[in-house]
């Protein structure tokens, strides 16, 4: 008879992922506009056990946002067009900043502005304080607001203006933030890149539209917005095995993640990192499961790392 039990080892996964001089627990990010400030829903979410929190938009005074109606839902997917409201930096920094000391997951801070001037003053306004965030990312392409961002984001100039003014400002992790609502994604990319950005993310929401077919209105109060969800995962992971195979830095992908094999699909394109949106208002907890299947997929698959996806999609052509 034998003496002997056998004991079964879990053996976890190396999610481990390195952007800059920042590593990051796991790749399962969450995306800014989708998670408040990172500190609304302890009850729901152990926060500490996702890769990172991207903030909602930061702009330099308050504001209010677009009036309703500012989200509508579509097939596979919603339209918002909430407008950036939020607190403004300095409020920000004054009841956010401390928070984030007892939380043990890194912080992006995501940073809206109307011109290069506000950009720059939201940034020398954070690094002016000692706080525990990674880094930034820079909001250039976000379709819901008629002045800002746009400018910036489909305009390799602009792009690369905006990166150089920023960079100098920080040594933290510095992540432009890339718009699908241009004509070549990868010569955007490239201009952040050239200027000295550590990452890029990829992709912002779509520009849509919704109409009521019974009213004949329109179901936005500003008639256009971003649409995210399902219905854009073809066209992300398009453009970030585009960006992957131009650019040296890291990109961090999103668009249309609801599950782990997204998540793999995204990895796969090129991406060191993803960010889930628009999934995190149907579960606040999605961020948690999808890491803890991610470290059975990698087991099962018998790779080493999560790094091993990186890039790692056989193409037919």
């Amino acid at each position: 008879m034998d003496l002997y039990m056998k004991l079964e080892i879990l053996v976890l996964a190396d999610l481990k992922i390195s952007m800059g001089s920042e590593v990051f627990q796991n790749p399962i990010w969450v995306a800014s506009g989708t998670f408040g400030y990172g500190t609304e829903a302890p009850e729901l979410v152990d926060v500490n056990r996702l890769g990172a929190i991207v903030t909602k938009s930061i702009t330099r005074k308050p504001r209010e946002g677009n009036p309703p109606p500012r989200i509508v839902e579509t097939p596979s997917g919603m339209i918002n067009s909430i407008g950036l409201a939020n607190i403004g930096v300095k409020k920000y920094i004054q009841d956010m900043l401390p928070i984030y000391e007892n939380l043990t997951t890194k912080i992006i801070v995501n940073i809206a502005g109307t011109d290069v001037q506000e950009y720059v003053e939201i940034m020398e306004m954070m690094e002016s304080v000692s706080s525990v965030i990674a880094g930034y990312e820079i909001n250039i392409s976000c379709p819901n607001v008629k002045k800002g961002g746009m400018e910036f984001g489909v305009d390799c100039d602009m792009t690369a203006k905006l990166t150089e003014k920023l960079r100098v400002l920080t040594e933290r992790l510095l992540i432009m933030k890339l718009s699908p609502n241009v004509s070549d994604i990868v010569s955007i990319g490239l201009s952040a890149e050239n200027a000295g950005a550590d990452a890029v993310s990829a992709i912002n929401t779509v520009v849509g539209m919704s109409i009521d077919a019974k009213s004949g209105t329109s179901n936005i109060f500003t008639t256009y917005g971003g649409l995210s969800g399902p219905a854009i995962k073809p066209v992300g992971l398009a453009m970030v095995h585009k960006l992957y195979n131009k650019l040296s830095i890291p990109i961090i992908g999103m668009g249309g993640i609801v599950n782990t094999d997204d998540v793999v699909e995204y990895m796969m394109a090129g991406s060191t990192a993803v960010q889930v949106g628009t999934a995190n208002y149907r579960d606040p907890g999605i961020g948690e499961d999808i890491i803890d299947s991610l470290d059975s997929f990698i087991n099962q698959t018998n790779r080493k790392s999560a790094t091993d996806l990186i890039g790692s999609v056989r193409t037919l052509s």
